[in-house]
């Protein structure tokens, strides 16, 4: 019978002839991981973070780390767009974060009532997806960039272990808002970051920022802007995967 391990410190720990089929790894901290002699036929790797410009991933001695950045770039386009460094460029990356959220909220609007509450391996569903990208902007431009104490929607998704982290959670509702409400919200948090971008000069992208989660770790309103195009399009990019594991269920009997 598998043993489930749900937290641990596993570092320098050596499988040798471990069968390790089905077994799911979640906020988990894999890198330096070596791998030897294995077998991964069907294996599924999701890793936000190797998008960063030193992170390395070699599979049978072929770096590849680019190669999945550049395939991604082709599947969406305007997602190479998200580290532009001018308002010009910025402004173009978030006219095509906007034309492909619309794109997707058109699809989801043509799929079976309900959809976009339900959720695929625990995940979050595509309207908590929403919820949590009303977050990232009101993290990272309300607070980070415009300094506002208090910049959180109620309606805004927080990520689970801030609770743990001693995080105020009670600036967030407790009952789930409806999807209207939902969409409401996450089109006025899309027209601040468009109306912020309409105006911004490139001196005013060098100016010094605090990180809102660590403090102690400086920003730039650049730097800031970064960090929610890339929350822009990581979301986006596990809620097509969902929406495409959604569709491919089989249907109810007819």
């Amino acid at each position: 019978m598998g043993v489930e391990r749900r937290s641990g410190d596993l570092s320098g720990a050596q499988f040798v002839d471990a069968d390790l089929r089905g077994a799911r790894f979640a906020r988990s901290d894999l890198s330096g991981v070596v791998m030897r002699g294995v077998q991964l036929d069907g294996a599924d790797i999701d890793a936000p973070w190797l998008s960063e410009a030193d992170s390395s991933l070699r599979v049978n001695g072929v770096e590849v780390a680019a190669l999945v950045e550049a395939e991604l770039d082709r599947r969406f386009p305007g997602r190479g767009q998200r580290r532009a460094t001018d308002p010009d460029g910025l402004r173009a990356a978030w006219t095509a974060v906007e034309r492909t959220w619309a794109g997707t909220l058109g699809r989801v609007a043509g799929m079976p009532r309900g959809t976009v509450e339900k959720s695929v391996d625990g995940e979050w569903s595509f309207a908590q997806t929403l919820r949590h990208l009303i977050m990232a902007t009101d993290t990272w431009l309300g607070r980070a960039i415009l300094g506002i104490e208090q910049p959180y929607h109620p309606i805004g998704q927080p990520n689970a272990e801030y609770e743990s982290d001693g995080y105020d959670m009670t600036v967030f509702a407790t009952t789930p808002p409806s999807y209207a409400q939902v969409l409401a919200v996450r089109a006025d948090r899309l027209t601040m970051v468009r109306d912020f971008l309409a105006t911004i000069g490139p001196s005013e992208l060098d100016a010094e920022r605090r990180n809102p989660w660590a403090p102690e770790y400086p920003e730039t309103v650049r730097s800031c802007l970064h960090v929610i195009l890339g929350e822009e399009w990581e979301h986006h990019r596990y809620a097509v995967r969902d929406l495409d594991a959604l569709e491919a269920r089989p249907g109810p009997p007819t």
